[in-house]
């Protein structure tokens, strides 16, 4: 199924299962991730990261390192590497509260994953 089709409570799931299939990527990273996605399918979201574990939250995160704010649409764009974060940012289209290192490293390490 496309990352377009599926609904935000499958892509999370499906976000879990393949960073933890394939934990090289986030190996030695304890960072925890709070997401405000808006538009249909829309709310709050948020990605554990702890040493190689990842752990996906549907709901508010509580204590974050980093928060981005963006569109489903655009986080489906993300995740699926056709989204500049730096040029998003730039634009408006994404609001990073915290880190926006670990914002970019969000997005390099996306792009280790097939969605």
């Amino acid at each position: 199924m496309s990352v377009e089709a599926m609904t935000m409570e499958n892509l999370w799931q499906e976000i879990q299962v393949q960073l933890n299939h394939h934990p090289e990527p986030i190996k030695g990273m304890t960072t925890t991730y709070a997401f405000n996605l808006s538009g249909d399918d829309g709310g709050l979201f948020g990605l554990k990261i702890v040493d190689g574990k990842a752990e996906t939250i549907q709901g508010d995160p509580g204590e974050n390192d980093c928060a981005l704010s963006l569109s489903v649409k655009d986080f489906k764009k993300l995740l699926t590497g056709n989204l500049n974060a730096t040029a998003s940012y730039m634009m408006g289209k994404l609001k990073v509260k915290g880190s926006l290192g670990h914002a970019l490293k969000l997005e390099s390490i996306l792009k280790e994953y097939s969605f």
